[in-house]
């Protein structure tokens, strides 16, 4: 990560955004500007935790789908929707987990169309391995204590049920 700025830039650009739209939607744009952020930073320590796993966050997001699913295994199809990626960033990702001994690609046993991402038993043991050094990191969370976690969990879920990333 870069040295810390001198000052805040989501301050900064609230300023800036005053002074050249004053009718703008300003909370608005420092709050995506925030979120896109600490996406980042967040992102940034996530994928050092499980650099020592051959994993990125993306990949790791994609083993534990596997990891979590009744049969051990999904269509690719699936896990794109699930995880809200193109169909080519599914195959890369399980690309990248076949490649690493994590997933296995089989054919659907009753659709020839479709192919499994299937996790092996090296990949369920680097799935719990990777998620124990997530946990010890409070998931790169740190300094938000879980009642402010709770409460951006929360604030986020308003947004996301109000753009239909689920049903309730």
């Amino acid at each position: 990560m870069s040295p810390p700025l001198p000052f805040d830039p989501i301050d900064e650009a609230g300023r800036q955004w005053r002074a050249q739209w004053p009718q703008a939607p300003v909370p608005a744009m420092m709050a995506v500007t925030s979120v896109m952020r600490v996406q980042q930073i967040l992102l940034g320590r996530l994928n050092d935790a499980l650099e020592e796993f051959g994993l990125t966050f993306a990949r790791y997001e994609a083993l534990m789908l596997l990891y979590f699913s009744r049969a051990g295994s999904l269509p690719l199809g699936k896990m794109g929707a699930r995880l809200q990626v193109h169909a080519a960033s599914v195959t890369n990702l399980v690309d990248g987990l076949e490649r690493a001994g994590h997933v296995q690609r089989t054919p659907h046993p009753s659709d020839r169309r479709t192919t499994l991402a299937v996790i092996t038993p090296r990949g369920r043991e680097v799935a719990r391995a990777a998620s124990d050094a997530l946990h010890e990191t409070r998931f790169g969370t740190d300094p938000l204590d879980d009642g402010q976690l709770a409460a951006v969990t929360e604030i986020l879920r308003d947004a996301r049920a109000g753009a239909g990333d689920f049903t309730e």
